[in-house]
């Protein structure tokens, strides 16, 4: 069975093609476009990983990390955003994110980390 991906991200566009490329290479993908849309989800899908913007509109990324951590502790989430500085990839680490990507994230070393994150 393939590892499955919730995707979030208020940019349609960006957050759909994603969706659609990581589809692409196998993976099942759920994509949420506001923070409360992603946390209904759960209430039938388990993801394997999270893909999750930073500059949500509601809830950041951040505050999104903690209440998805709060209900799958060991689940492993990705920072893809617009903030690069070196205090935002801190942050980052500091609410739980495994790694952090600026956009645009290139799909071939999202996938690799995704692998490693799986294995």
């Amino acid at each position: 069975m393939p590892a499955s991906i919730l995707v979030v991200d208020d940019n349609r566009d960006a957050a759909d093609l994603m969706g659609e490329a990581l589809r692409m290479v196998g993976y099942t993908v759920r994509v949420a476009h506001e923070p409360t849309e992603a946390l209904a989800m759960l209430d039938d899908f388990t993801p394997d990983a999270a893909l999750l913007d930073i500059g949500l509109p509601g809830i950041d990324g951040y505050t999104l990390a903690g209440e998805l951590h709060r209900r799958l502790p060991a689940l492993p989430l990705i920072a893809i955003t617009g903030y690069g500085q070196a205090n935002d990839r801190a942050r980052a680490v500091a609410a739980g994110f495994a790694a952090h990507f600026v956009k645009p994230a290139s799909i071939h070393d999202l996938v690799a980390v995704l692998e490693r994150l799986l294995a």
